[in-house]
């Protein structure tokens, strides 16, 4: 019988060394929802009548400050899948012979390149003789930092060790937001202006601040950030395990409303807050990433339902390409050229919804082509 406390680097080394369709679908679905169906789904608001549809439109807009809504949970989720698939990566590396001191320098590599997309992508065109106008955070270089520390855990701490790693970062980070003093606002402010990771990044973090005070993919907000991604290889070696599959299933469910729940209890001290990656935020969006991966690997990779995945297959192969592909070429002006004589008869407000459909529908061929020519760009 095989346990999950047994050796340092993973809980179990499998011989299964092929990809799991859920995670690809997860990926995909996460990512469908930056490639365009998000923006189709808010236009849709009041439009239809339906009060459903309404509620759904609403969940995909981050709240001003405190409170969840869905949208939140976007980019954590692609922290924590990039944590799932780390064990994979990693132990089929170790397995073709490469050394730690190895896959250090190939993360660290990756970490630097993710890093560099992420300036230009958040930057573009890019003011280099005005370096106080580049903003430094970015989503490409946070899941860079990200994958890096949760490589160099997972290589040298057993899966207990790794939590443990993750409850003293929360843990520092909540002690930090309360009670280290902020100059002209004193300890425990957690508004906008008066936060600790405004000023740190203030006095810190060169450049322009997305927020102007502060940058929520700025310095501090770092630490919480990454225990995602070392939660999510916590899953990733639960589903290398060779542990029957409902067992599998009802750890991924533990964890994820075990972790749900710490976070809905903390939260009546430590708002759950996207903008401040609060530590009860990460609590309950790493729960929700465990029970949603739980549920797709039951369904996709259990139960065998797996016609339905295709569609988010091709979108979740490439999610680098179209991240920043979106960034550069304007699917939605090609929609309008090619579609908009369609819809010209309908009522002005449908316009930009089927615009945007149109350009989602545009994003998908794409990457649609590229997995026919088996085109998959990775770092």
């Amino acid at each position: 019988m095989y346990t999950l406390e047994k050796t340092p680097v993973s809980p179990v080394i499998s011989t299964k060394s092929g990809r799991l369709l859920s995670i690809d679908t997860l990926r995909g679905f996460d990512m469908l929802f930056i490639s365009g169906g998000g923006t189709f789904l808010v236009l849709l608001e009041n439009k239809t009548g339906l009060p459903w549809i309404d509620w759904i439109a609403r969940q995909l807009a981050h709240p001003a400050w405190n409170g969840f809504t869905f949208y939140d949970f976007i980019f954590p989720l692609f922290l924590f899948i990039a944590g799932v698939s780390l064990p994979f990566s990693l132990n089929k590396g170790l397995a073709a012979g490469l050394s730690k001191a190895d896959l250090y320098r190939k993360v660290f590599v990756r970490m630097l390149i993710l890093i560099a997309l992420g300036i230009l992508d958040k930057n573009a065109p890019v003011p280099f003789f005005e370096p106080s106008q580049i903003r430094l955070g970015s989503v490409l270089g946070r899941i860079g930092i990200a994958c890096f520390v949760a490589t160099l855990l997972y290589l040298n701490f057993s899966w207990v060790k790794r939590l443990w790693w993750v409850a003293a970062l929360l843990l520092l980070y909540y002690a930090a937001l309360y009670l280290l003093p902020v100059p002209g606002y004193g300890a425990g402010n957690l508004s906008f202006e008066g936060n600790l990771v405004g000023w740190i990044d203030r006095n810190f973090l060169p450049g322009r601040l997305l927020q102007k005070t502060y940058d929520e993919l700025g310095l501090l907000t770092q630490f919480p950030a990454l225990c995602l991604t070392v939660l999510g290889t916590i899953a990733g070696d639960v589903l290398r395990t060779e542990l029957p599959d409902r067992k599998k299933v009802a750890y991924l469910l533990g964890a994820g409303f075990v972790s749900m729940g710490m976070g809905l209890v903390w939260s009546l001290h430590f708002p759950i807050n996207k903008h401040l990656w609060s530590s009860s935020f990460i609590l309950l969006t790493g729960g929700m990433a465990f029970t949603f991966l739980a549920v797709f690997y039951v369904v996709i990779d259990v139960w065998k339902f797996q016609k339905w995945t295709f569609f988010f297959k091709v979108i979740g192969m490439n999610s680098l390409t179209i991240y920043l592909a979106y960034r550069f070429i304007d699917f939605y002006h090609t929609s309008n050229l090619l579609f908009a004589g369609l819809y010209a008869p309908l009522p002005e407000p449908w316009h930009k919804v089927f615009e945007a459909l149109g350009a989602l529908a545009l994003v998908w061929v794409f990457l649609y082509i590229l997995y026919r020519q088996k085109i998959f760009v990775k770092i």
